[in-house]
């Protein structure tokens, strides 16, 4: 399985691809950030969020997509810009077809981390580890795209298993 995590931002939108092979490895097979200007108009930013996320579905071709849900924000506006970016990126990966899953980020720090409330470079050390990188994933929102595909593959994989078992 092949899956495109998301970290939606007002300032950089994070994205990771990652594959789990049958045997359990995971390996990342790519990821970034599309940074964003905020001297630019909302609707520039959020079409150029569309726009290079389809080229990144387009380019990985995954078989779904994970992002992380809305959990806080500072205020009012920021909440409202964050839900935009999150709908065009859940618009990029309908519009290709691809079903959309969302993880609170307790539940990614959890998956990855072991910790609900492990900071930033936590999961991205652990990141680095699990995918058996030569360097961290900068920028951070890279490693925390990351951290959301392998948390959707890590709860595929127990969802799989626990179907198996109750047959």
């Amino acid at each position: 399985m092949r899956v495109l995590g998301v970290d939606c931002g007002g300032e950089y939108t994070g994205y990771g691809v990652v594959e789990m092979h049958p045997a359990g490895k995971l390996r990342c097979l790519g990821c970034g950030a599309i940074k964003l200007s905020p001297r630019e108009a909302l609707p520039r930013r959020l079409s150029r969020i569309y726009t290079q996320l389809g080229a990144v579905i387009a380019e990985y071709q995954p078989d779904e997509v994970a992002i992380e849900d809305v959990f806080y924000a500072l205020n009012v506006k920021s909440a409202l810009k964050l839900g935009q970016v999150r709908g065009v990126a859940m618009l990029a990966a309908a519009a290709a077809g691809l079903e959309v899953s969302e993880y609170s980020p307790l539940t990614i720090k959890s998956s990855v981390v072991g910790y609900g409330r492990a900071e930033k470079h936590q999961v991205q050390l652990m990141v680095t580890r699990l995918l058996e990188l030569p360097a961290p994933p900068e920028p951070l929102d890279a490693s925390d795209a990351l951290a959301i595909a392998i948390c959707h593959l890590h709860t595929a994989t127990t969802h799989q298993r626990q179907r198996a078992v109750g047959r």
